[in-house]
């Protein structure tokens, strides 16, 4: 068992930029795929980014490629997401999870995943 814990949020000006945490216990995630995903009010649950088990992968969803970027510290156990250029679009509760899953490189769906965090809120002005 994992047990994932986001933190970072907050209330940021469009243009602005944030980097979301996600500190894990219970096991190291140095060797397990992890995902970010967010979910705006009266919308599902969307990819953001992964992030190989391996660690030497990641992909980003398109609506955020090119101003996000997941990585991994194995020393502190933790996943962030470093969010640049932020839209008001972009509000949303983010969350990290995490899959022991290896047969594929990326998991891109919430089913895919097993453990999940609280999320944490990120509210972009205009």
């Amino acid at each position: 068992q994992v047990q994932l814990v986001e933190s970072g949020g907050g209330l940021v000006q469009a243009g602005g930029s944030l980097r979301l945490s996600c500190a894990a216990s219970g096991r190291t995630i140095s060797n397990i795929a992890m995902g970010w995903f967010r979910q705006a009010p009266g919308k599902e649950r969307e990819f953001v980014a992964a992030i190989s088990w391996s660690g030497f992968g990641t992909i980003h969803a398109d609506l955020v490629k090119g101003r996000s970027t997941i990585s991994r510290d194995n020393a502190k156990n933790t996943v962030y997401l470093q969010m640049n250029s932020l839209k008001p679009e972009d509000t949303a509760v983010y969350y990290c999870a995490a899959t022991f899953s290896r047969y594929r490189t990326y998991y891109l769906r919430t089913h895919e995943y097993d453990y999940w965090g609280q999320g944490t809120h990120v509210t972009v002005s205009s």
